[in-house]
């Protein structure tokens, strides 16, 4: 079997650009993967393009010779943009070669090691009531854990540290005191503090009790993550915009993190994920896969955690069946707050490449950020 055609597909449902790639072989077998980088779909689909004179032509069942020549071939290590490409033509690869061999992508892993992965949603709503009223909503239906974003009450558009530290406070003890102990909560500071603010959040929410707490700080220097680690005993997750497992070693080695956050779509695909899964399991750091993406991403992620011993939770920001249903007709099993193992070969996913026709890619936008009060930047 020979690779024959690497094509990256970029749409857009709801306002946000996805990125996929459909690997394709001269026995008519394929593979489809997704890359990580919303907001730089475009680019990153360039990337996918500069790889074909390395693919075309190759066994696709080298997947791990692929990997290197993709993330080695330009002689420069790759940044977040090379391992969000690599990781869709990764994904892609695994998809194929479940698909060639008859069996789903777990099985190619080393089987099952749990019925089921538990996942969060995403919740969010005006003021406290509006929060602890969509945090309800998800249990109801089933969910077992809560997550929104830390933000400022007073501004859809700024962000002042202090003012969201509080309001994040009374957050957690909102939807703490409405839906009692068994609720799993986790908030998202997605990098927005620096270690002074991100020690104080930690602090205050311990005492609620909190599954984690994600990116309390900025990630540019794994370093100030002692800091933060040894002010606060309060459970951290960590690494979502890491782009390789030389990017986590500082957080493995020093048990800096007790969640490791690793995107499937930026990190280098399964191949890289599940070397970093392994990694962390030494340190009883269990994952919970950044996972805000589409349906490719969403079972990428759920054979790695069937697959894997120490698994704490996947996020699912968007369901299987509640997006690009025409482009990708066939999702993984949802049931009650759970990914289901799916039983068809590869990654249980199928694309219907003629749909993409209908939902052409938005064009480059600005990037994300918040201004504080004083109109300088801050992260999104």
């Amino acid at each position: 079997m020979k690779i024959t055609a690497v094509k990256p597909i970029v749409v857009c449902e709801g306002g946000r650009n996805f990125t996929f790639v459909k690997v394709e072989t001269d026995e008519g077998i394929y593979g489809v993967g997704e890359a990580g980088l919303a907001l730089r779909g475009q680019a990153v689909a360039e990337v996918i393009r500069s790889f074909e004179p390395d693919l075309l032509g190759e066994d696709p069942g080298r997947i791990e010779h692929l990997w290197q020549k993709m993330f080695r071939g330009g002689f420069f290590p790759g940044g977040v943009l090379q391992t969000s490409a690599i990781s869709a033509v990764d994904i892609a690869l695994w998809d194929l070669k479940g698909k060639a061999l008859g069996v789903p992508v777990y099985e190619l892993l080393g089987g099952r090691t749990r019925d089921k992965v538990v996942c969060y949603p995403h919740n969010g709503g005006q003021g406290l009531e509006g929060l602890v009223e969509s945090c309800r909503k998800t249990v109801d239906e089933g969910w077992k854990f809560v997550r929104w974003g830390l933000t400022d009450a007073d501004s859809e558009t700024g962000f002042e540290p202090a003012r969201a530290v509080r309001f994040g406070i009374e957050q957690v003890e909102a939807v703490r005191d409405a839906l009692g102990d068994s609720v799993e909560i986790l908030v998202d500071v997605h990098t927005r503090l620096d270690p002074s603010d991100g020690i104080a959040f930690c602090k205050a929410v311990s005492r609620f009790r909190p599954f984690f707490i994600e990116d309390p700080i900025r990630s540019e220097n794994p370093e100030s993550l002692k800091l933060l680690r040894s002010q606060t005993s309060v459970p951290l997750a960590i690494g979502e915009q890491y782009a390789s497992k030389w990017q986590f070693r500082e957080a493995v080695e020093q048990d800096l993190m007790d969640y490791c956050r690793l995107d499937v779509c930026i990190v280098g695909g399964l191949t890289e994920a599940r070397k970093i899964a392994g990694w962390c399991e030494t340190h009883y750091i269990q994952l919970a896969p950044h996972n805000p993406l589409g349906p490719v991403a969403t079972a990428a992620s759920l054979h790695l955690c069937l697959s894997s011993p120490l698994v704490g939770v996947q996020e699912l920001a968007r369901p299987p069946g509640s997006v690009l249903k025409d482009l990708i007709p066939v999702q993984v099993p949802f049931e009650s707050g759970y990914l289901l193992p799916p039983d068809s070969p590869g990654l249980g996913v199928e694309i219907d490449e003629a749909a993409a026709v209908d939902l052409p890619a938005h064009p480059p936008g600005k990037g994300r950020g918040f201004e504080r009060d004083d109109g300088s930047y801050t992260n999104w």
